[in-house]
């Protein structure tokens, strides 16, 4: 009756070594149930391929969004080219017994050299106004020295 009572105590030994063993297990399963709750909470999915899913699909709208982006701004790059860019006033004096200095040249032009020159000539009887249409930082109308001057400082202030 020994060996039988060895076995049941063998028995009830490995029955508490397996019953500590599966609490155990039981302990890790909900652990990592709440985390994969932790991982999902704010996720409009139950699954872990489902949140997978759900995030393809909001990168892939990113992206729509970002090629969007992308090409309004090349569109407002292009419209910012044409724009006037740069500006250059020379005051001068074209008759030397009057006028006071009070003529002046004005350079309006976009970054790729289109735009209009101003001049105004002042002397005591009269004042003259003349514009000059500039393309590529150059007139088909003849320039004077000082509208000249205008634009070759422009070309040299140029941000490359």
């Amino acid at each position: 009756m020994e060996v039988i009572t060895i076995t049941k105590l063998g028995l009830s030994i490995i029955d508490v070594v397996l019953f500590v063993f599966i609490l155990i297990l039981t302990i890790l399963v909900v652990m990592q149930n709440l985390k994969l709750k932790k991982f999902l909470r704010g996720k409009k999915t139950e699954t872990l391929e489902g949140t997978i899913v759900l995030l393809q699909k909001e990168v892939s709208v990113l992206n729509t969004a970002r090629n969007t982006v992308d090409e309004y701004l090349k569109k407002v790059e292009n419209r910012l080219k044409k724009s006037v860019q740069k500006i250059e006033t020379i005051r001068y004096n074209p008759f030397k017994s009057s006028g006071g200095g009070q003529s002046f040249t004005t350079a309006i032009l976009s970054e790729d050299g289109d735009g209009v020159i101003i001049s105004t000539l002042h002397s005591r009887d009269r004042m003259s106004i003349f514009g000059k249409p500039v393309k590529n930082f150059s007139s088909e109308h003849k320039l004077s020295d000082e509208e000249l001057e205008a634009i070759k400082r422009i070309r040299g202030n140029r941000e490359d």
